[in-house]
């Protein structure tokens, strides 16, 4: 008990300076901006403020990843499920980053291999890890590549594969990456997304696994369990 309670200890020291980290960033940014702005340094001009709204719109967004991700890990996050249809979950993902896509020169395929049975999730928490994933497969895609979402209804469960045509991940650094604020080198994100979409699956009684090679690509595949609506 001892040896447990001093390694609890030592993950939540990890943690706080992992968060103070990720926090002392945009804060610092943004905190040169603005004494920049006072001190007649920069323009005070709508695109220095834009610069300084994008900035507080990322540490929102990080307090929020952090928020969620604390409920997850210590089992008070509430799941308001409902009998939903994960392909439309699929389909509406899809239809909200399809902009982003042909920015990026990408193409995102929903590959239907079966008409999928109503399933008891929260819908809005299935629908974060579909964002999470493609999200990530479209930054780790180059311009021309594409994203690959497969759905398929097994006996006991619904399985969701998002495949990429990115550079891959090496085999030392695949197992790491659902750790908490793990970054690869060509990471440019905070380091939870897919922490965040590993907790939510595993809330559901799922299931998540990555497979890659290098030069070849990354497929990121999660199960929801096939429970009758």
């Amino acid at each position: 008990m001892t040896a447990q309670l001093h390694a609890q200890d030592l993950q939540r020291q990890h943690l706080m300076a992992d968060i103070a980290h990720e926090l002392r960033t945009p804060l610092t940014v943004m905190q040169g901006q603005l004494e920049g702005l006072l001190d007649g340094v920069y323009p005070r001009d709508d695109a220095r403020l834009n610069e300084v709204l994008d900035h507080t719109r990322l540490l929102a967004r990080l307090v929020e990843d952090l928020r969620t991700l604390a409920h997850a890990e210590s089992g008070t996050l509430g799941l308001r499920k409902e009998p939903t249809d994960l392909g439309v979950l699929v389909h509406d993902a899809v239809a909200a980053l399809a902009s982003e896509a042909a920015a990026r020169n990408l193409v995102i395929r929903v590959e239907d291999r079966d008409e999928l049975p109503l399933v008891d999730v929260d819908p809005v928490r299935i629908r974060e890890v579909l964002m999470n994933l493609l999200s990530n497969a479209l930054r780790h895609s180059g311009s021309g590549g594409s994203v690959a979402i497969t759905t398929e209804a097994r006996r006991e469960a619904i399985v969701v594969s998002v495949a990429d045509t990115g550079a891959g991940i090496t085999p030392e650094m695949l197992p790491r990456i659902f750790d908490r604020f793990y970054k690869g080198p060509a990471s440019h994100g905070s380091g939870l997304g897919l922490t965040i979409a590993r907790n939510l699956v595993v809330a559901h009684g799922g299931e998540i696994s990555a497979e890659s090679r290098v030069g070849e690509g990354t497929t990121v595949t999660f199960t929801v369990p096939r429970e009758a609506a």
